[in-house]
């Protein structure tokens, strides 16, 4: 058995569920013994991902400013910090939810530069359910413009394990079309189906990864248009923010966190844009290091508390990510207003960026 250590990537479009796989993965890791090191990765800084996956006692390196494949030396580097920190057996990467071509940029790359360093697991790629249906026609409802699915479609394409999460929520029969229409259309991929909230159906594909090498699977390189692929990532626009709360009264963190969940969809949904991703967390920092946690990954779905705190509060540190496609100066005003109506909570912004992702350079594309 090889004494390197194995880098994880488990990519997916935005709202997919990879941080929560993520974390269930890391508590299998260490429920086994094994030493674990999380690299999350954004277009620009202050992460919910961090924030929930360091809440949970997780080591966590955080890349911002561009994908894995613009920012080849930070994921060097965050892998370093890991290594002088905690020596994980097991590196688990997130790479930003709106990024394709790994393989050819990350994957290669590690192996025939740092095959000393790496062992490189296959590539996985989770899905949401209903919205890989709606971009396969399977299913009605809200979707992206065609560049955007574009990058979608690439996603899937290169996957060398497509994992339709989520399964707890859909029925049996929607999710065996589903995974059909996937096989057919990407039959290079090994499929599975679980749930990365409550963990059913996770220790297979949790095998197949720790078992599998990269080289195994779909070592070639993807036939991408670039020009496109840049065009679909900008017309998604970013906002990353970070606020405190205050007030004079204890009030329900995890209402308000849904509450504003329901204001910014409608802002969105009002303008006529699809949001792709809002997460958001609010920490009290009461000691307890629980966390409201609140997902929300479609215009017209309704927003999940993923986690809760255990007690009313009077104030906290609220982060919150949106990702739609849409002006990023929209996604500000509407944040920013959306915040004016919790009523007697007030909120400072302390921290804003806003953006679209600039066009993806790779620092190695290899064949």
């Amino acid at each position: 058995m090889s004494n390197l250590a194995r880098y994880v990537m488990i990519g997916g479009f935005l709202g997919a569920g990879k941080t929560t796989a993520v974390a269930r993965f890391a508590q299998h890791l260490t429920d086994q013994g094994k030493r674990v090191g999380l690299i999350c990765n954004d277009q620009s800084s202050g992460l919910v991902d961090t924030t929930l996956l360091r809440s949970k006692g997780f080591p966590v390196e955080e890349i911002t400013g561009g994908c894995f494949c613009c920012r080849f030396n930070s994921l060097l580097d965050a892998a370093d910090n890991l290594t002088q920190n905690s020596r994980p057996d097991i590196f688990l990467a997130e790479p930003v939810g709106s990024c394709t071509d790994l393989i050819a940029t990350v994957s290669y790359p590690l192996r025939r530069i740092y095959g000393d360093r790496f062992r490189v697991a296959p590539l996985s790629v989770l899905v949401d359910p209903m919205r890989a249906a709606r971009i396969l026609g399977i299913a009605d409802g809200r979707s992206f413009s065609d560049k955007v699915a574009y990058v979608y479609r690439k996603q899937l394409q290169e996957a060398d394990l497509i994992v339709v999460n989520k399964c707890d929520a859909h029925p049996a029969e929607f999710l065996d079309r589903l995974i059909a229409a996937l096989a057919g259309a990407y039959p290079q991929a090994r499929i599975f189906t679980c749930s990365a909230k409550d963990g059913t159906g996770a220790p297979e594909w949790f095998e197949t990864v720790l078992t599998g090498e990269n080289s195994a699977f779909a070592s070639r390189p993807l036939e991408i248009d670039y020009d496109i692929y840049a065009e679909g990532e900008a017309l998604l626009g970013w906002l990353n923010c970070t606020v405190q709360l205050v007030s004079d009264e204890p009030f329900d963190g995890n209402q308000a966190l849904v509450t504003l969940a329901h204001r910014i969809r409608a802002g969105v949904a009002d303008a006529g844009h699809e949001i792709a991703h809002l997460k958001m967390t609010l920490d009290s920092r009461d000691g307890t290091g629980t966390l409201s946690v609140v997902s929300l990954v479609g215009t017209d779905r309704e927003p999940d508390l993923r986690e809760s705190l255990l007690d009313r509060v009077e104030g906290g540190e609220l982060v919150i990510n949106l990702r739609a496609e849409a002006d990023p100066a929209v996604l500000e005003s509407l944040t920013r207003e959306a915040l004016t109506s919790l009523g007697g909570v007030r909120a400072t912004m302390e921290h804003l960026e806003q953006l679209r992702p600039g066009r993806p350079t790779p620092t190695h594309r290899m064949a």
